[in-house]
């Protein structure tokens, strides 16, 4: 699943008249990035979610019609959900006996997808998420097992759950990268409040991780760039730039 529902607000003037997921990336659509990175791991069933100038996702994707994919929209023009109730809500296009992967349009990053999905396989969890160790104020916390025990904001001091002791036990605190895989036995966590109609994806993870095996997953090398903000989109474009030149040597 692809997160393109967005706003794009911190994308402004680029989203005044086209969504997010549709800005260009070093002349490339970052949803045509993502998708291609997909299907270059072997994805070959696609569900986006559209929102803002929706049906020029619609139409962007009507016309391209990638070679061997199917792809599914998942239609929150009436009201966006959110994380949570995206997937949620593409429950009928996602629900089966594999488990899927979700991709925010706006991260790009030259992570192994296939690598990803192998490693959830392997470890049986209900959801794996990408993390790492970088800056921001908000963190999810990890066992020394890599599972998530709970989250904090560093700015405001706040931590989730409220009964967490950070004094009792150290946790690693990581940083999520808006790409995860999900098993569709978590569903059975959902659909009731607060976790129905709109809702975000990680106070869901943090208020069933005492149940439910939520793992994070470090690469050992990640380039992380998020292009929902314009000084991120030009620093992604000049790694693209440095990229494409020392593959053309």
């Amino acid at each position: 699943m692809v997160f393109a529902a967005g706003l794009g607000t911190r994308l402004r003037p680029l989203t005044d008249h086209q969504p997010k997921a549709l800005v260009n990336v070093g002349g490339v659509p970052m949803l045509e990035r993502v998708i291609l990175r997909l299907k270059g791991a072997g994805f070959d069933d696609i569900t986006v979610n559209v929102h803002h100038f929706g049906e020029q996702i619609i139409d962007f994707l009507q016309a391209k019609r990638y070679a061997g994919v199917t792809i599914h929209i998942s239609d929150e023009r009436d009201l966006l959900l959110d994380t949570g109730g995206g997937i949620l809500k593409a429950k009928p296009f996602l629900e089966g006996n594999e488990p899927f992967l979700v991709h925010n349009a706006d991260i790009m990053t030259d992570i192994d997808l296939g690598a990803l999905y192998r490693h959830h396989l392997t470890h049986r969890a209900e959801a794996t998420l990408v993390v790492s160790q970088r800056n921001t104020s908000r963190y999810l916390l990890f066992d020394a097992q890599q599972r998530l025990q709970g989250w904090t904001n560093k700015q405001t001091g706040e931590v989730l759950p409220a009964d967490l002791d950070l004094t009792a036990t150290h946790y690693m605190p990581l940083a999520f990268s808006g790409i995860h895989v999900i098993s569709p036995t978590l569903y059975r966590w959902m659909g009731e409040a607060p976790w129905s109609g709109k809702f975000s994806i990680i106070p869901f993870y943090v208020a069933i991780c005492r149940e439910a095996r939520i793992q994070g997953y470090q690469p050992e090398q990640m380039h992380f760039f998020d292009v929902g903000k314009i000084e991120t989109l030009r620093q992604a474009e000049e790694w693209l730039e440095r990229h494409t030149e020392q593959g053309e040597r």
